[in-house]
Formats: C-alpha cells, structure tokens, sequence
C-alpha cells in the first residue's frame, strides 16, 4: 500500500498544494446524495410498490446489492472500471484499498495514447471511488426493479457481484475511464449508457431467463403504499441533483448547469407523462407521474451538462413521451414483451429513456459546455454543425455496444448460475412470498380475516407476556 501520509502531505492542516476543498466537499455531497438515492431511496420505493407480500423481499433486494457492491467495488472492479487498460474496453483488475487510504490526487491513468485530455480532479482519489461506487451501487439496484416478486435471493445474491464484474466495469471504462468509446468522443455525462441503458437492457434480459411472476401476481399487483412510494421517488428526484451535479468533478459552471437542467428535465417529462394518461386514460396516474418523472430524469444524464436549458425541455417533453409509447402502446400490444415479464418496466424508464437521452445529447451538446468538462475534445451535437452529424451516428454506435453487451454477458451470467441455483422462487415460496423467503413479513397487521399466531407474530401487545392467551388470538 505505501506510505499512507507521505510527507508531502503531512503539513498541519492535512490539506496538499494541489487540493480544493470545494471540489472535494461537493464530490463527497454528491456521492452521498447518489448514494442516498438507493439507501434509501430505492429500498422504501421497492418496499412500496410491489404487492404486501413482495415488500421485505423487494426491499432486501435492493439493501444486498448496495453492500454487496461496495465491497466488491473497492476489492477489483473500481480498477476493472478505472485503472490500466487490459482491453480497449476493460480495465485491469486490482484492489482500490489503498487508494481509500492514501491521500493522491485523483487521476485516471493516461494508459493509453489519446487525443483527450484524460480528467485530473482536484481531490483525493478516495473521493472518486466512492463517487463512482455510488453509481455502481445504484445501477444493479435499478436493475432489481425488472425481477422483484420471484427471483431466488441466493441467487441473486450470485449474480450482484457477477454482472458487476462482467458488464458494468467493461461500460464504466469503455465510456468514461479511457476505453475506446470516451476516446472515439462517445458522449455520456453522467451515466444514460453505463447505468441507464445498462440496467434496463440487462434487467430485461435477466427478467427473461428468470421467467415470470405468478400469474395472478402479473394480473393483479397493486402497490401496497403509494405514499410510501412517492417518498422513495422523491429522495430519487432531489439525490438526482449529485448524481448530475458531480458529473464534472469540480463545483464550476458545468456541475450548476447540470443540476438546473436535471431539475427542468424531470418536471416537463412527469407534467407530459400526466397529460398523456389523462388525454388517454382519463386519469392522472400517481404511479404514472412517477415514471414520468424517473424518464426524464434518465433522458438528461447522458447530457446534463453539455445542453444548454431550452434543450433540457425538449428532452423532458421526449422523455415523458417516447417511453411512455413504448410501455403503454408497444408493450401492451407487441406479444414477444408480453412474454418477458419486466416487473417495474425498467426497460422502459431506463434503457428506452437512457438511449433517446443518449441520441438527442448527440444532437443538442454545446461545443463550449463540451470542452468544460471535457478538456480538448471537440464533440459537438449535430446542430452546432460542423462534425456534429457525426456525434449522433457515435451515440447510436455507443448505445449499440452497451445493449449487445448487456444482453450477451446477462445471459451467460443467469445460465451459469441456473446450473447452480434455480433463478426462479418455487411455487410454494411464490405463492407465500416474504414468509417463505425471508421468514418475516413487512406490516404486522392482522385484519382480512388473519389470526394473531405468537409462534410467529410475538408478542401482542395487551398481552406482552402472552399469560393466558391461546396459540391464536384473533386481533
């Protein structure tokens, strides 16, 4: 590991020459808020939007893969993201404890020859590990929405530390730690490709080989609080602002600009995502704005800080309106997305939302908000002129390579461990839910009929020491 506190370092202060307490303050604010994003912002979601019985497991999911994914990230996959080139899009393997502890400026390694200038924050590369560990993190927790309510837990516990190592470390490097799409000029700012599209096509395909929920869950599967999911979006919404804030690596013009257009981008595509169920269903749907709002908040990433404000309109009102196509029209009524069984439409909400952010990025960047978080790069979207045609046919070759990707790695991934562990809960812990996976239950409630059991439920409480009470007592 080396000289924890070189001397260089070692003034009273702890502060080095090279460090601006700015950039790093908002770095650690921003990874908090990403990272409260998924704990727990997802967790309650989760917990709240599935069936009663799914609440404990849904959530849990979320809470392991959180966990999981640190551990992992620290160990070898921020360097399989982040380190040396092994491959033009794989990075080379190797623990980032000691980059947790030594205090070095953060840079990634110029392996490679390139026409960009590679990124040199002006913080401690702790910073950026957790930062980007916070997008990992948050990535296989979005993915979990698309097999909610009859994935086995152990092997989902298998496959959170596969596909982060297998797929989302190849996306990281290729696009963002100096793989050959950042080097071709592939724009992505904050993550439409490597955490939207990625987790949206991969759930898909995981959500195929997973096969689907009971039928009578698939027919009926209302949110057991709505309030509750409301909330967990919110924290989604406003955790949002570091999740794009900090896409720049530096509290400057860019990391304003991005939280602004995050903000007006979720607002138009939740208000369009409204309108378009009242026009067609003659209702506003409180679940609707809530995909809504996720959609346009996916459709600005990929661009956040390269669009100027009037951009980040038009991509919420795309936002707000493509996916909602794709998940109301094309899905109800295209037999083959019948047949896979996507639980939260993660497809939708994320890889279709990530995707069109990604094209219209490549059509709307402004070459001087470019060039502030990209040094010299001189990508440009295609109204801008100038080689701005070819930005777009680069965001389709970008997409392209996540999604064939995603689908191909998902794939070996489920079958190798289908020939380990059944994907799938049996029929019987499908039929009971979060007491048969889990042995508890998420609400302890006892109307509907339900008896009060203290071999199960413990004890009551106008009875704690449970004297003179039979083995059920209705409640």
């Amino acid at each position: 590991m080396g000289d924890i506190l070189p001397p260089a370092y070692t003034n009273s202060t702890g502060t080095p020459p090279w460090l601006n307490n700015g950039d790093n303050a908002w770095q650690l604010t921003a990874a908090t808020l990403v990272g409260l994003q998924s704990v727990p912002g997802l967790i309650i979601l989760y917990g709240s939007i599935v069936k009663k019985k799914w609440a404990v497991n849904s959530a849990f999911m979320a809470l392991y893969a959180f966990a999981a994914v640190v551990i992992c990230w620290v160990t070898w996959a921020y360097k399989m993201s982040f380190g040396y080139k092994l491959l033009p899009f794989w990075g080379r393997a190797g623990t980032a404890l000691d980059q947790v502890f030594l205090l070095g400026r953060s840079k990634l390694p110029a392996t490679h020859t390139s026409r960009h200038a590679m990124i040199e924050p002006y913080f401690p590369t702790a910073a950026m590990v957790w930062y980007q560990g916070m997008f990992a993190a948050i990535t296989m927790i979005l993915l979990a929405g698309s097999l909610l309510g009859r994935m086995n837990i152990r092997a989902w516990m298998m496959f959170v530390p596969l596909w982060l190592t297998f797929s989302y470390t190849v996306g990281a490097f290729s696009l963002w730690g100096g793989g050959f799409l950042y080097q071709w000029g592939v724009l992505d700012y904050s993550g439409g490709y490597v955490i939207h599209v990625s987790s949206g096509i991969a759930g898909l395909t995981a959500a195929y080989w997973v096969g689907p929920r009971l039928k009578k869950d698939r027919e009926r599967f209302p949110p057991n609080n709505i309030l509750l999911t409301i909330t967990g979006a919110g924290l989604l919404w406003m955790g949002w602002s570091g999740f794009n804030g900090g896409g720049t690596f530096s509290a400057n013009l860019g990391s304003s600009l991005a939280v602004l257009n995050t903000n007006i981008s979720a607002a138009t595509s939740l208000l369009m995502w409204t309108l378009l169920d009242v026009i067609v269903f003659g209702k506003p749907s409180v679940i609707g704005a809530v995909q809504g709002m996720m959609t346009g908040l996916v459709c600005i990433t990929p661009g956040a800080g390269f669009v100027q404000g009037w951009a980040a309109i038009v991509m919420g009102i795309l936002g707000g309106s493509v996916p909602w196509f794709t998940m109301m029209i094309i899905h109800k009524n295209w037999t083959p997305m019948q047949a896979i069984d996507d639980t939260l439409g993660v497809f939708h909400t994320h890889a279709v939302a990530g995707l069109l952010g990604g094209i219209l990025t490549g059509i709307f960047a402004h070459p001087r908000l470019t060039k502030i978080s990209l040094a010299d790069q001189d990508e440009r979207g295609a109204i801008y002129g100038g080689a701005g045609a070819l930005q777009i046919a680069k965001q389709l070759v970008g997409g392209l390579f996540v999604i064939g990707w995603n689908i191909v790695v998902t794939s070996l991934i489920c079958v190798l461990i289908r020939l380990v562990i059944p994907l799938r809960m049996s029929e019987k812990e499908l039929l009971i839910g979060d007491d048969a996976a889990h042995g508890e239950e998420a609400y302890a409630l006892w109307g509907d009929g339900e008896k009060y059991d203290s071999n199960v439920h413990g004890r009551s409480v106008e009875n704690p020491n449970n004297r003179s009470v039979g083995a059920t007592q209705v409640v």
